[in-house]
């Protein structure tokens, strides 16, 4: 499971024309399912979510988390984030998790995030065509993957 952490200011998701998703200070997290992926990849990237400390404190140093800072979620499906790119210049995504599986992680991710303490989780609409709008906070932009804890190196 692979994730892209935007700190923003604010950020909203369209559908067609509509806002389904907006929140204000918090994070953008961009959300792509690999094959294999399961509850304990996305248990473990929720956890992580919520507990980074990528906000300033009083004195100006990023230590305070989503939780601390009472930050909002907008949490985005992103197949691509699983993109190949090692041969040619068009990106596989055969390493992407099956639709119904992605999107059963991806609802399982949000409610983790809920649950390890961050209180508005809005989200986008799996697999629709959305635009996304965010102002960038800092820019601050973390990438985590899964894979690193899987192969040992534990944080």
């Amino acid at each position: 499971m692979k994730s892209v952490i935007q700190r923003v200011s604010r950020a909203s998701v369209a559908v067609d024309g509509n806002i389904i998703g907006k929140i204000e200070k918090g994070f953008l997290i961009l959300l792509g399912v690999v094959e294999g992926d399961g509850r304990d990849e996305a248990d473990l990237l929720a956890r992580k979510t919520a507990d980074m400390r990528i906000f300033e404190d009083e004195n100006d140093r990023m230590n305070l988390s989503l939780k601390d800072v009472d930050g909002e979620a907008l949490v985005i499906s992103q197949f691509t984030l699983c993109a190949d790119c090692k041969k040619g210049n068009r990106p596989s995504f055969f390493s992407s998790a099956r639709p119904q599986e992605a999107e059963e992680l991806y609802e399982y991710f949000m409610e983790k995030l809920r649950e390890n303490g961050v209180k508005k989780v809005e989200h986008g609409e799996f697999g629709a065509d959305m635009k996304v709008e965010l102002i960038n906070d800092g820019p601050v932009t973390i990438v985590l993957d899964s894979d690193i804890w899987a192969k040992g190196n534990k944080q």
